[in-house]
């Protein structure tokens, strides 16, 4: 239990790693707020949360609007007091396309949930922990943060500025306690990656579903970054790929 007495606030909670990484925060011993834009299967993550032995709370909301996220932090802080821990989880891989050809408002749309969602998240809870002298930001990431491929433009654009993101975190709130991460999970089997296989683009789509990594270790990888034991990787674009890495969770 060694999250015991945290308050964690996952957002893209309701499905993929976000779920995963929920349930394997709970079973740490954290109290979760679970945040995202499905309703129902919010509830359903936060019901078997619940049945287990843990407490989650949830909220609705679009990580692209900075007023609807204030008013999740808000709420999060009133059910279960302040926030120890962000999963900066939400995120889509849409559109998926060529330049050329793309929808500036779909490619728009992408930058706003992945780079200035994760913004709004970071900028309603930052203060509270720096108040507090302490706090966890963990920014999912990918390795399309450096790696261009295409038809992913919006996609690798929004990590690229979300690894810098992470980085500014670090340089203005690190010296105050604050311990941020970039955290690429690597090809994951979630539902972003029907998508991509469906889309026939680029060499990712290619990787069949069984060559695919199961959420539960992400998930385990998240829940040993909220813990003292990962204070030397702050500031850090940290992969699940890197051997070391996956000892020190204890993957290898």
């Amino acid at each position: 239990m060694e999250l015991a007495g945290k308050h964690v606030l996952v957002t893209g909670a309701s499905r993929g790693i976000g779920a995963a990484a929920a349930v394997a925060l709970a079973a740490a011993g954290a109290a979760l707020t679970l945040a995202a834009r499905d309703p129902e299967r919010l509830a359903e993550v936060a019901g078997g949360i619940v049945a287990a032995g843990g407490r989650a709370e949830t909220a609705v909301g679009d990580v692209a609007n900075y007023s609807a996220v204030s008013a999740v932090v808000e709420e999060a802080r009133r059910r279960l007091g302040p926030i120890d821990a962000v999963i900066n989880n939400a995120g889509v891989v849409e559109p998926i396309g060529r330049v050329s050809a793309g929808d500036p408002a779909a490619w728009a749309r992408s930058i706003g949930i992945n780079l200035i969602g994760a913004y709004n998240v970071i900028r309603a809870v930052l203060p509270g922990m720096l108040r507090a002298g302490s706090g966890v930001i963990v920014n999912l990431s990918s390795g399309a943060a450096t790696t261009p491929l295409e038809g992913w433009s919006a996609y690798c654009s929004s990590k690229a500025g979300l690894a810098m993101l992470t980085r500014m975190v670090t340089l203005e709130a690190g010296p105050a306690g604050i311990r941020a991460f970039g955290f690429s999970p690597g090809t994951t089997d979630t539902d972003m990656h029907v998508l991509i296989r469906a889309s026939g683009i680029n060499r990712i789509s290619q990787i069949p579903r069984e060559a695919l990594t199961p959420v539960a270790l992400p998930a385990s990888a998240i829940v040993y970054l909220c813990t003292p034991e990962a204070e030397d990787l702050a500031g850090t674009e940290i992969t699940l790929n890197n051997p070391d890495f996956r000892r020190r969770v204890g993957l290898a």
